[in-house]
């Protein structure tokens, strides 16, 4: 069964709460941490705050791609095991 365009309208519209909520939630949790390690008090340019807020993330997103890999594939013995 199609949907109807208004239809779709409606649900964009609903995911698009969703999503703006879900980011809101993650901003605030962000900045709760943020403002506990004190980076409320350090007087930073917001574009630097960003770009090294993106660096952790690299940081954290290498190491677990890193982890991924060296992770034994399931129903694979990792090396060593036999």
């Amino acid at each position: 069964m199609r949907k109807s365009s208004s239809k779709i309208r409606e649900e964009i519209d609903r995911l698009h709460d969703q999503l703006k909520a879900a980011e809101t939630k993650e901003a605030e949790r962000i900045g709760r941490i943020a403002v506990k390690a004190g980076l409320g008090d350090l007087n930073i340019d917001e574009d630097k705050l960003a770009d090294l807020f993106a660096e952790i993330a690299g940081r954290f997103q290498a190491g677990s791609e890193k982890r991924r890999q060296a992770a034994p594939k399931p129903g694979r013995p990792a090396e060593g095991d036999a």
